[in-house]
């Protein structure tokens, strides 16, 4: 791995020391806005919906609730990426053991799926709604949005910040105008800020609400993004960007609020209202809003949901992208991580369809929220634990009333998701003789409590022992240097002008006493299926103009062996180094990247994997 930095591809892309002023502050804005996408994403869409149109204005308390809530926990999110120069992931796997860190990882890359499925649903029901598209097909080309992602991360942080406060803004803009249209009781509303005892199906879509408001990615996402800027890092710059980071996250917050009570209140006001309690179901609020309200209101409504969904999907890779490294420390190509993401979603979305019908797309929906909620204390507990703990963070450990607002909140949350999953996993009992429920699903919510509870106790009797490791251990002292005699030195070669260059860098590495093994693979689709017995055009010509590379160097003085290898170029390579036992390998890199290396590969990266001899790339 090159980089241990979270993101590192962006990491302290963004200078804010040589700014003044407004300029400064506003260097600062941004990181907040990628995470408040997702607090206003096709997700909470749903349980909005459901909300509104089945208890009216009830659970606009529980919105509040949730948004301050998320708004504690993600300022604890952004101090402890500026304080301690880590996100959320890796602050895990220096904390916890290794075999723990497995579940955990497991646990948030659940939570990803389940939000990315809140995604691809809500802009095929989108491209549905305005184009006429079968959501089937919706929820197949969703798939192409991989390109979006690697267009926006090659263009740098601050041009996606643009892209994605630009789809806020039409999300926001959308319901404003939708607010002056269903003209809501503003009584009502102040009515709905009180706090009611909930149970039954009004606890489950307020849990939904919570899991759909308070998302545990974010905490993981917010805690990499405010790396992004670049500060000094004696005690006036950290308290400088605390400050700076929490002003933006307030306000970005602050609008996700509005857009989610728009939403509620949206269908209290126009369907509860109107004897309608189950309009769960996006489409049947856009159908019903325009023959409520006819005009342009179900067109901003459709247009709002695929912008919502569009800019979820690009942060929701990138925080897929901080755990898998954070937590197992392993890096893939963002397009490839993206990829397996995007088809974990996918498959459950496109099987439901064909399973059960399109109606029942909006029960998938608030599922996948719920799913989200009973995530969060594996992300809040933890995130707790870090940011109060003196010897690491500091000066800038939470004062003692944010630490009891902090611990207060994970019990709710905690306390909500058992009664739930004590409901339903009782109601299924009810409903159902099915063995499955004894020897599945109640033994797995048992294991998930009991690794909750580990996550919460460890770090209280082990916080002397914490392992304080860096991603690539610590540097090593360096001793006398002898000068490496290499005996065999591989070439890779394909009759291009880079030819000269890489040969000469090989000559150069091993001088004349040393045999040079000429490697040259054929990939020719007989190759690939006939190996050595190939025989064809190209095969022929490769060993002739190998042949001349031989005859040339035997005439500078230097020994040279052809090798001609069949098939894939990184398996052959490794097979021929292999079995010729070379000490070095020298390749030439075309120095082709991004969409290129999709089309043409990356062979020098997949050689560098399956050989265990050091790799000279020359470009």
């Amino acid at each position: 791995m090159k980089n241990s930095e979270s993101l590192s591809e962006v990491h302290q892309s963004v200078n804010t020391s040589k700014r003044t002023g407004w300029r400064r502050i506003l260097s600062f804005i941004g990181p907040a806005y990628l995470v408040s996408v997702g607090y206003m994403d096709p997700g909470n869409w749903a349980t909005d919906l459901a909300g509104g149109s089945k208890f009216g204005y009830q659970l606009i308390w529980i919105l509040l609730m949730s948004n301050l809530i998320a708004l504690l926990l993600q300022s604890l999110s952004a101090r402890l990426g500026i304080v301690r120069g880590l996100d959320l992931a890796q602050a895990s796997r220096n904390a916890y053991p290794k075999w723990a860190n497995i579940p955990l990882f497991a646990l948030a890359q659940t939570a990803i799926v389940a939000c990315d499925l809140a995604e691809i649903i809500g802009m095929a029901i989108g491209l549905n709604l305005l184009f006429g598209l079968p959501l089937i097909w919706g929820i197949s080309i969703t798939i192409f949005d991989t390109v979006l992602l690697l267009f926006l991360m090659n263009k740098g942080m601050r041009k996606m910040e643009i892209f994605i406060v630009s789809m806020v803004f039409i999300v926001g803009f959308s319901f404003l105008v939708e607010m002056f249209i269903v003209e809501p009781s503003i009584k009502e509303i102040i009515g709905g800020l009180k706090p009611s005892v909930l149970s039954g199906q009004a606890l489950y879509i307020a849990i939904g609400i919570i899991g759909a408001t308070v998302m545990p990615h974010n905490l993981y996402l917010h805690s990499s993004l405010v790396q992004t800027r670049k500060f000094e890092r004696d005690e006036k710059g950290i308290k400088e960007a605390i400050k700076f980071n929490f002003i933006d996250t307030a306000v970005a917050l602050n609008l996700a609020f509005f857009v989610n009570a728009a939403i509620l209140i949206l269908a209290a006001a126009a369907f509860f209202k109107n004897g309608l309690h189950e309009v769960a179901e996006i489409q049947d609020a856009y159908k019903l809003l325009g023959h409520i309200f006819g005009g342009v209101a179900p067109t901003l409504f459709a247009l709002a949901l695929i912008a919502a969904g569009q800019s979820s999907t690009v942060t929701g890779t990138l925080a897929g992208q901080i755990i898998m490294e954070g937590h197992i420390n392993l890096r893939i190509q963002p397009w490839l991580r993206r990829l397996i993401t995007r088809l974990l979603a996918i498959i459950p979305a496109f099987f439901t369809i064909l399973y059960f019908g399109d109606d029942a797309l909006s029960g998938l929906l608030i599922l996948s929220q719920v799913v989200l909620s009973l995530q969060l204390g594996f992300a809040v507990i933890p995130l707790i634990h870090f940011t109060s703990d003196k010897k690491e963070m500091k000066g800038f450990a939470i004062k003692l009333w944010v630490k009891i607002l902090a611990w207060l909140s994970a019990g709710v949350i905690v306390l909500l998701n058992i009664k739930l999953v004590i409901e339903e996993i009782t109601g299924w009992a009810k409903a159902s003789d099915g063995w499955y429920i004894y020897f599945l699903i109640v033994p797995l919510a048992i294991l998930i409590g009991l690794m909750l509870l580990y996550v919460f106790i460890y770090p209280l009797f082990t916080r002397s022992k914490v392992r304080n490791n860096v991603p690539h251990g610590n540097a090593l002292a360096i001793e006398s240097v002898e000068k490496i005699s290499y005996t065999t030195i591989g070439i890779t070669v394909d009759f291009s002008k880079n030819d000269r260059n890489t040969i000469r860098h090989a000559l150069i590495q091993g001088g004349k006493t040393t045999d040079y093994h000429l490697i040259h693979i054929v990939e020719t689709a007989a190759a690939r299926y006939h190996g050595q017995a190939t025989m064809d055009h190209e095969t022929l010509s490769d060993a002739g103009n190998l042949d001349k590379y031989c005859e040339n160097l035997a005439s500078l003085g230097y020994h040279a062996i052809p090798h001609i290898g069949f098939g894939s170029a990184a398996g052959a390579i490794a097979e021929i180094s292999k079995s010729s036992k070379l000490e070095l390998l020298v390749m030439g890199a075309h120095g082709h990247k991004g969409l290129k290396d999709l089309i043409f590969g990356t062979t020098v990266e997949s050689v560098r994997h399956k050989v265990t001899i050091p790799v000279l790339v020359v470009r």
